[in-house]
């Protein structure tokens, strides 16, 4: 089954959603935590938090009142599949280069 990178790459477009993912790797935060770190209103990061979510990138535990947000490794995978498809163009292109520049260093 092919898991589809899209949402996930809509939600890595955005630098201030790289930002909170940054955040995020090191510890779980609730909205407000997050919120505080921004110069921006709360409804504003609980809409990066739900394109986030919905790229698969965080997960958004409801625990008492507060809302934990967590970062989701599995989430990267669809993200990581996609690029190593390039990781397999690139390594066959420096191949050809490599053995082009060997056999003109030998002639």
């Amino acid at each position: 089954m092919t898991v589809n990178p899209q949402p996930a790459f809509r939600a890595l477009a955005d630098p201030t959603r790289r930002d909170i993912l940054a955040l995020l790797k090191t510890q779980e935060m609730t909205i407000g935590a997050v919120a505080e770190r921004f110069d921006m209103t709360r409804p504003a990061i609980k809409k990066h938090l739900s394109i986030l979510e919905a790229g698969d990138l965080i997960t958004i535990t409801p625990r008492g009142r507060e809302r934990i947000n967590a970062i989701n490794p599995d989430g990267f995978r669809a993200v990581h599949s996609w690029l190593e498809i390039f990781d397999a163009f690139w390594d066959d292109r420096l191949a050809a280069l490599k053995s082009a520049v060997e056999k003109d260093r030998h002639q």
